[in-house]
């Protein structure tokens, strides 16, 4: 402290950086838990908004749900992107994850899968299969208020 003055903006930033710790700490030791339909949607069209290219993610979970890892697998164009299982399931074994949920957006506003989406998912869901990773929804994003979730329609 220099004593001029200057502690009420010092105590300030000191308490934005605990804050910050705290968060970082939550956030890399547990993750946030999705227990709902509706907290997964909202968490994932959080990550999407704004995108105009298509990018699919995988988050990996806990056998409670507890996100480990939420990551980018793949980044396409405007229409497309291309999905590998064999690094899924890579990713997955390596952050020792349970279960996974996938999405992407469709940059088009239109979150109706296509068939090539619920291949794909099919075949994610068959590889993570053979290591007993669980895939619980695969959510494609078309903005905050326009999400198809795979497990709502019995898609999986």
């Amino acid at each position: 402290m220099l004593g001029n003055g200057s502690e009420p903006a010092e105590a300030k930033l000191a308490a934005a950086l605990e804050l910050s710790r705290r968060l970082l700490r939550e956030k890399l030791y547990r993750g946030p838990v999705l227990t709902s339909s509706g907290e997964t949607k909202l968490y994932l069209a959080t990550l999407f908004v704004g995108q105009e290219y298509e990018s699919f993610i995988a988050l990996y979970l806990t056998n409670q749900h507890c996100v480990i890892k939420e990551h980018v697998l793949f980044r396409g164009t405007v229409d497309g992107a291309a999905v590998y299982p064999r690094e899924v399931v890579r990713e997955a074994l390596g952050c020792n994850a349970a279960a996974c949920i996938f999405a992407h957006n469709h940059p088009s506003g239109v979150a109706e899968p296509s068939r090539a989406d619920i291949k794909i998912t099919r075949k994610l869901q068959a590889a993570l299969g053979t290591v007993d990773i669980r895939v619980l929804d695969h959510v494609v994003v078309g903005s905050l208020e326009n999400l198809v979730s795979f497990a709502e329609r019995g898609l999986l």
